[in-house]
């Protein structure tokens, strides 16, 4: 049973009329724990308070005398106010895909990669929902063969497959959060959409990083599943090479969970979190150790989890070689990037531990005056 006793992932819901709250979910209904409309204050507790909720939530639900609503009666909402949010880029298969595609000549990881996770701050008032729709982004844009930049909707709106991970207890500023006490933080985790538009990203991106190519929305699942459920998941990850500094150093580890690519209601692509090469506990010892903290609500996602072989990458500029190979649907329609009216849901699953789902369909750029150089 993918929501049973061993799962109880939590979220925040409403029935018509009522407020939102925080419940936890079994099977096909929903068990309300908190009468808060976000997790912050149950993550703002700690892991004591967190275990003592979960126990609770368990015990009135193997007693037979919780009662339960069916999820066909209520409207999910996002499932905690999002403090900060950070995007890594700890998949080496990623990673290398993208360097083999823009530089085919050289190598395809940067020199500082394997010395630290790479990341970048995005925006966190844009983190939405699973389900809530995706307007076409527009910006700048310059075609490689053009004399300067146009404005408009993006072309090349992508996806990206990620897992995030939610902070509970916050740090001090000024004190560095240490590799092995970095999981003491970690409330849960959630499946994520980091939307990308590939043309407003190569126009902007040198020599600051990611901005308005992301900006525009982040899908979040509307369950995030707590650390304890996912412990039985942890296996060794892959090694480390060069040696991290020291205080990245640490025996790594990833979650083994199948993850999953839906275009259209096809499936497109089958990974795994086995594909990370940098753990949540090294990105919070990075992201910290220059006296950064942490705050309640932060999200700190994966970046896009690939693997080499075909069929196994989590993005379309991946899995299409940056549009030169288009994926034919079974419909008879081609992609190399997404179309208006196309719906995309990412899922992810081990064993008896489900994260669910994110989803997204995408919506027409809305219109606007055009400017003047």
């Amino acid at each position: 049973m993918s929501f049973g006793l061993d799962n109880l992932p939590y979220g925040v819901f409403s029935r018509p009329g009522e407020d939102p709250r925080v419940g936890v979910r079994f099977e096909d209904s929903v068990l309300e724990v908190v009468r808060e409309p976000s997790l912050n204050g149950l993550m703002a507790k700690g892991p004591a308070a967190w275990q003592e909720a979960r126990g609770k939530a368990r015990e009135r639900l193997e007693s037979g005398s919780a009662e339960l609503i069916p999820l066909d009666d209520i409207e999910l909402h996002l499932p905690f106010r999002v403090a900060d949010y950070v995007d890594f880029y700890s998949s080496l298969e990623h990673a290398t895909n993208l360097g083999r595609l823009f530089r085919p000549d050289s190598e395809p990881l940067l020199p500082n990669w394997r010395w630290l996770p790479v990341g970048y701050h995005g925006r966190a008032g844009t983190v939405v929902v699973s389900g809530t729709p995706i307007v076409r982004p527009s910006g700048q844009a310059k075609p490689p063969d053009a004399p300067e930049p146009t404005y408009g909707p993006s072309r090349r709106l992508d996806i990206e497959l990620e897992l995030g991970f939610v902070v509970g207890t916050p740090s001090r500023l000024g004190e560095p959060v240490p590799v092995d006490e970095a999981l003491e933080h970690v409330f849960g985790a959630i499946l994520v959409n980091d939307w990308s538009a590939r043309d407003i990203q190569a126009w902007e991106y040198q020599p600051l990083g990611p901005f308005l190519g992301k900006s525009f929305a982040t899908s979040i699942g509307a369950w995030v599943t707590p650390l304890e459920a996912l412990e039985p998941l942890r296996v060794p990850g892959p090694p480390q090479e060069p040696q991290p500094l020291s205080y990245l150093r640490t025996e790594p580890f990833v979650y083994d969970i199948a993850l999953e690519v839906e275009l259209n209601g096809e499936t497109i692509s089958r990974t795994s979190a086995r594909h990370l090469y940098w753990s949540v506990e090294q990105q919070i010892a990075h992201a910290t150790v220059n006296g950064a903290s942490l705050r309640t609500g932060d999200l700190l996602a994966t970046g896009t989890i690939s693997g080499a072989d075909p069929g196994t990458q989590g993005s379309l500029i991946e899995l299409t070689r940056n549009g030169a190979e288009p994926l034919r649907l079974a419909d008879g329609s081609e992609r190399s990037f997404l179309e208006d009216g196309d719906e995309v849901v990412l899922r992810g699953r081990a064993g008896d531990v489900d994260l669910g789902e994110v989803s997204g369909t995408i919506r027409p750029a809305r219109p606007t005056a055009a400017t003047p150089h």
